[in-house]
């Protein structure tokens, strides 16, 4: 039997045009930012709480742009599906400081997109989807 999730995730660009990835504990796939959503939680709400869980950031959904959506396998679940609503987010250095990571994630590191995309230790989303999106320009 296969599982599935409904996520929220987050492309975190900063004014370089890196992105901002993540690896959780326990894992080896790089990832957007974000997470399940709760029980009668929107996708935005849900990334802006993943977002100050994970990086220690208190945005508000303003500062999101909706993306879309993904469908494909979940990275460290297996035999999970996954919906993905995705968002852009830009991170402001002077605003929002140095980015850090916190909860459930071990590390996190800012990329430029085609070396992101380079790695094989990448979650399918951010394969599939968002860094061919980023790439195309």
């Amino acid at each position: 039997m296969t599982d599935h999730l409904t996520v929220a995730a987050v492309c975190v660009l900063d004014p370089t045009g890196r992105v901002f990835l993540v690896r959780k504990h326990g894992t080896t796939a790089w990832m957007q930012p974000g997470g399940k959503l709760e029980a009668g939680e929107s996708p935005a709400s849900a990334a802006v709480r993943e977002l100050g869980e994970e990086l220690g950031v208190e945005w508000d959904s303003s500062r999101l742009s909706a993306q879309g959506r993904w469908d494909g396998d979940a990275a460290n679940e297996p035999d999970t599906t996954m919906t993905a609503h995705l968002f852009t987010a830009h991170w402001d250095p002077v605003h929002d400081g140095v980015a850090s990571v916190g909860a459930e994630l071990a590390e996190g590191a800012w990329f430029l997109p085609h070396e992101a995309a380079a790695r094989d230790d990448l979650a399918p989303l951010l394969r599939e989807a968002v860094l061919p999106a980023l790439l195309a320009g």
